[in-house]
């Protein structure tokens, strides 16, 4: 390995960039900065660290040459964790990223989302679409944190203890004890934010920019990942083999995959 690139857990401090509501949005920075940069945005539950530097895709995206921009969305990681659902709309959390990209004033970027991450980058290429040249957006639409889950069951568990009955809901609080620092009321008060306002995808309006859309063969959303791609004009569809919703971050054949299609948009 390079002894210039970062190991692979290896996190530079957090630079905090205020929202719009005056929250704290946690940032990081790799490379070079006159290198193209591409803006890594983590899924519901996780963080940058635990979607992109655990599973190698910052060490591969210096290889290839990026500077890499990770954040952790307003709820997540090192940023505030507020427990008021209003403060995680769709608007919001594109708002946030928009207003990253102004304070290291980045005119473009390529974009990597996961997740929610994937929604709202879909949303950010659709409502600035001068501010993203491409993206790959894996594991969408699962972006409504989530239809599936069950927030009464959630908030009763992270309150009182009371164990999480439904199976998908079991599965989503088992993803957000494993990552440090989560905090479940937060993630609640996200998922009914989400909830409340209009979080799907909206295949009318797609992004008209390069998509690399990727989801795994035993993703339950797998079929409306595919459809989502066939809607838009400029996109192209990866299934990830033998990968669920909640380790195709971790797949070689994502990652590899994803940095090839950034790197053809970047020469």
């Amino acid at each position: 390995m390079d002894a210039s690139l970062p190991a692979l857990t290896e996190m530079p401090s957090p630079q905090y960039v205020m929202s719009a509501e005056g929250r704290r949005i946690a940032t990081y920075s790799w490379g070079a900065d006159d290198a193209p940069t591409v803006l890594c945005v983590h899924g519901f539950a996780s963080s940058t660290r635990d979607n992109w530097v655990n599973t190698g895709w910052v060490r591969d995206l210096l290889r290839a040459g990026f500077r890499v921009l990770g954040v952790d969305q307003l709820g997540h990681g090192a940023s505030d964790k507020p427990r008021e659902w209003g403060e995680y709309t769709m608007d919001a959390l594109v708002q946030d990223l928009v207003i990253v990209l102004d304070t290291y004033l980045l005119d473009t970027v390529v974009y990597a989302g996961y997740s929610l991450g994937a929604r709202v980058g879909w949303q950010v290429a659709v409502q600035a679409p001068t501010r993203v040249e491409r993206a790959v957006l894996g594991g969408i639409p699962d972006g409504r944190p989530l239809a599936r889950l069950q927030i009464d069951q959630v908030r009763a568990y992270a309150e009182h203890g009371t164990p999480v009955e439904d199976r998908v809901t079991q599965n989503y609080v088992t993803l957000a004890e494993r990552v440090a620092g989560n905090d479940l009321l937060a993630l609640v008060a996200l998922a009914e934010g989400m909830r409340l306002g209009d979080a799907d995808p909206d295949p009318a309006h797609p992004p008209q920019q390069p998509v690399l859309f990727a989801t795994g063969s035993e993703d339950a959303i797998l079929e409306r990942s595919k459809a989502l791609a066939d809607v838009t004009p400029n996109g192209t569809f990866l299934e990830l083999p033998g990968r669920h919703h909640f380790n195709a971050p971790g797949s070689r054949v994502f990652r590899q995959a994803a940095v090839e299609f950034l790197t053809t948009g970047a020469r």
